[in-house]
């Protein structure tokens, strides 16, 4: 039996329909004053009420003022009550601003719109109100992540399913995934099922039938429930469709499967549903969105209308040229070409740096000069300034160089490097190993990984050290010894730990070892890096990368004591004044974003795109990456610079990076080329440098080698370093090996690759060497990244 309609909701239903009924004569009403300020598109958009409609809204095309406008319209118009009226978004703060600018067009609050709100938050709902059906009662609670791994650790426990092996984090994920597609236990593909020996499939049946037993859910439920409530129940799945008269969805290329289910179910009678999104703009297929549910609406919904709102009101006409010349190269695309009113503005800068300190260096300095004004525009405040990265490794470089020169900055969208629990973890390890007085780093160390060491054997901890006047170390090593109340498990996880301690300390101030090949022992001996890579949850990879990218930190100190001092200040240097700030986030955390000036580092193949993404998932993953290049490139307002390096320090080794093949995507009209010609050899992108013929990376070549003037400041002390930027004296900072000078490296002849060390070359075709290398083996290798082995006499004609 269903639940009852409010009072409000069903009044609501009988006036409406009894007003629906009236001749038009009465429900005629003047055009409403909100309608005037709209452009041809958005209007339409706006006006377009009956029937399937989809919107898609370039980036910086006024998306959410139509949307809301829409809103607006319907209750305006008296199409429908504010109750019947399902509006849905992904986060609950879009959601208060949709109702807020709602109440401002129509020039008083809204009231009475139960439905305007998240995914989950409307489910929740429902769900409350049909419970029952699920196995569930009224009162269930909803997990957090962490009940929920506690849960799924008993379970794996009681089956007697080793964790370490088949983490719980995993199967969480793999969960969380399977949800996202709308499958339950019974409809998991069979190749999904191998976990834990192929037992899946049942593991995942009595998680489920343990939340029942619990009267609880995960927020996969809050969708997965209320789908099969839909479609095992067609009396409640009607009674929903006739509630809601009119669906509007926001960021509709962001939906899931289950979403996409839900609903299609509840737009399956009246058909008035309006989607607004951008199929360029998905970017988180990682978390289960689906392009593919915006790219066949039109067919999900035949007759469907699709309005493009393509005139942009953010960016510079060379910004979105560059931006649209990025994103045709995507098949999986509706297509779409953005466009301004704007005239003027400089061209997107396109330059290349030796290695990412250097281009960390003059990124600061750019900005500085931004904020003075001094490039001949009006100045750039430092809160209207952004730098995007592909990874958050990248920030560390950032954030140093701007501690150094006193640059303020804010990491948006997650804590500073130095402040992530990953580093906070092994810095407490270094400080143990340079201070075993260091009680407090102890404390945060002795069971991180786990030890088996309770609250209760660190207490005990505790109060050894304060009755015997000891540090924590040393108290650990008299629990380690037996008859201090320590369990012997215990003891026996203490007494390795304080053995590790003094090895470490013995290496530390021993010659042997060097500060940073310690800093890599005591993670490996400690297990706390192999505790990440047992992790299989999507954050483990990135806080892997942050742990390398912190001992590639370490290298710039004389030790370890030096590197914890320079920590320490830059910690109390981080404290919030209230001050202007740049803003440093990744791709992912800046889109719905705009500012007026923007950097985009790191943009080399391997990093971006993603070699991890282009790998699991091929052209799927490219054309993701692509569209997250769009989403950098369309946050600028006014300035935006593209950079690169030739080197980046990765994984503690120095290695060599062909320019993004973005870059080669980039109309060259558009691009002004700062780094000096033939600094990089064989062309700007990677497709150049590939040797593929006629390639847009050809036409960014020429442009550079018509480049005559450098006038940053940045290069101009880069230039200062390497002496005059004139283009013979710069060539000889890596020589350019084409197709015609390639001959000159002969089979047989002794080469130098800074990654692979020495080798012959076996092999000649065109640009691309066969080499023998004396470690590394027979690689495959572009021409200008060796050098021939006589020339490694430390001059600047070596190339890397």
């Amino acid at each position: 039996m269903l639940p009852p309609m409010s009072e409000m909701e069903q009044s609501e239903i009988d006036a409406f329909e009894g007003w629906e009924s009236a001749p038009l004569s009465q429900r005629a009403r003047p055009a409403p004053p909100y309608l005037a300020g709209l452009n041809p598109d958005q209007r339409a958009a706006v006006e377009a009420l009956d029937g399937p409609v989809l919107v898609l809204a370039g980036a910086g095309t006024g998306k959410t003022r139509a949307l809301t406008t829409r809103l607006a319209h319907l209750i305006h118009e008296r199409r429908a009550f504010p109750s019947q009226i399902l509006a849905v978004t992904f986060t609950n703060k879009a959601a208060r601003e949709m109702k807020e600018r709602i109440g401002a067009l129509l020039g008083s609050a809204v009231e009475g719109m139960p439905w305007l709100g998240t995914f989950h938050s409307v489910c929740v709902r429902i769900l409350r109100r049909h419970a029952e059906l699920a196995g569930l009662k009224q009162n269930f609670t909803i997990l957090d992540t962490d009940d929920q791994l506690r849960l799924i650790r008993q379970i794996l426990d009681a089956e007697g399913i080793d964790d370490k092996r088949w983490p719980a984090r995993l199967f969480a994920s793999l969960i969380d995934r399977w949800k996202n597609r709308a499958l339950g236990p019974d409809q998991l593909p069979a190749e999904e099922t191998c976990f834990a020996g192929g037992h899946a499939a049942a593991l995942y049946r009595m998680y489920q039938e343990r939340l029942r037993t619990l009267n609880a859910v995960d927020f996969g439920d809050l969708l997965l429930h209320v789908v099969a409530i839909f479609q095992h129940h067609p009396d409640v799945l009607a009674d929903y469709q006739r509630r809601f008269r009119y669906i509007l969805v926001d960021e509709y290329q962001d939906t899931n499967v289950a979403q996409y289910l839900w609903l299609r179910l509840l737009a399956a009678q009246h058909r008035n549903i309006c989607c607004v999104g951008d199929d360029d703009q998905s970017i988180y297929g990682w978390r289960g969105a689906e392009v593919g549910n915006i790219l066949r609406f039109e067919r999900d919904f035949p007759g469907a209308r699709v309005i493009r709102l393509e005139q942009n009101y953010r960016s510079t006409p060379d910004i979105l040229a560059a931006a649209s010349g990025v994103i045709a190269a995507n098949r999986e695309r509706l297509g779409k070409t953005l466009w301004t009113d704007a005239s003027g503005g400089e061209r997107v800068r396109l330059i290349g740096h030796w290695d990412g300190e250097e281009e960390a260096r003059w990124i600061g300095e750019e900005i500085e000069a931004l904020a003075r004004g001094t490039r001949g525009h009006e100045p750039v405040s430092l809160d209207e300034t952004a730098i995007l990265v592909r990874a958050s490794f990248q920030m560390r470089a950032f954030e140093d160089r701007f501690l150094t020169i006193g640059l303020p900055y804010r990491v948006i969208g997650g804590p500073r490097f130095y402040e992530r629990m990953e580093i906070r973890d092994a810095m407490a390890y270094f400080r143990v190993a340079v201070s075993p007085d260091d009680g407090l780093a102890f404390e945060r160390i002795v069971n991180t990984p786990k030890r088996g060491l309770g609250d209760k054997a660190i207490q005990r901890l505790n109060v050894i050290a304060r009755e015997r006047g000891i540090n924590l170390v040393e108290a650990a090593r008299l629990a380690a010894g037996g008859g201090e109340g320590i369990t012997k498990k215990a003891a026996g996880a203490l007494g390795q730990l304080v053995a590790q301690i003094d090895r470490w300390g013995e290496m530390l101030r021993g010659t042997e070892v060097g500060h940073v090949e310690l800093a890599e022992i005591i993670l490996d001996e400690s297990g706390y890096t192999a505790m990440w890579q047992a992790d299989r949850g999507p954050e483990a990879p990135g806080r892997l990368e942050n742990l390398k990218e912190l001992v590639q930190a370490l290298e710039e100190f004389e030790n370890l004591q030096g590197f914890l001092e320079h920590v320490s200040l830059v910690m109390d240097n981080e404290r919030d004044d209230g001050g202007a700030k740049v803003s440093i986030m990744t791709l992912h955390g800046a889109k719905g974003l705009e500012f007026p000036a923007v950097f985009l580092p790191g943009w080399e193949d391997g990093l971006f795109p993603s070699q991890r993404s282009m790998d699991e998932n091929g052209i799927k993953g490219l054309e993701e990456e692509r569209r997250l290049a769009y989403v950098g490139l369309t946050r600028a307002r006014r300035h935006l610079t593209v950079s690169f390096a030739a080197n980046r320090h990765v994984y503690g080794r120095w290695q060599s990076a062909l320019p993004s093949r973005f870059i080669d995507e980039l109309p060259p009209e558009t691009v002004e080329v700062l780094t000096p010609p033939g600094l990089y050899g064989g062309g700007f992108g990677a497709a150049a440098a590939q040797g593929a013929q006629g390639t847009p990376g050809s036409r960014l070549e020429r442009a550079a080698a018509e480049a005559s003037t450098y006038n940053s400041p940045g290069w101009k002390r880069m230039a200062d370093r390497r002496g005059s930027p004139d283009a013979a004296r710069v060539r000889t900072a890596r020589p350019t090996v084409t197709e015609a000078t390639a001959t000159h490296l002969d089979a047989g002849t002794r080469v130098f690759h800074q990654k692979f060390g020495y080798g012959r070359i076996t092999g000649v075709d065109g640009d691309k060497l066969t080499v023998e290398f004396e470690k590394a083996g027979e690689k495959k290798v572009v021409a200008s990244y060796v050098a021939p082995a006589e020339k490694q006499d430390g001059s600047d004609d070596i190339p890397f």
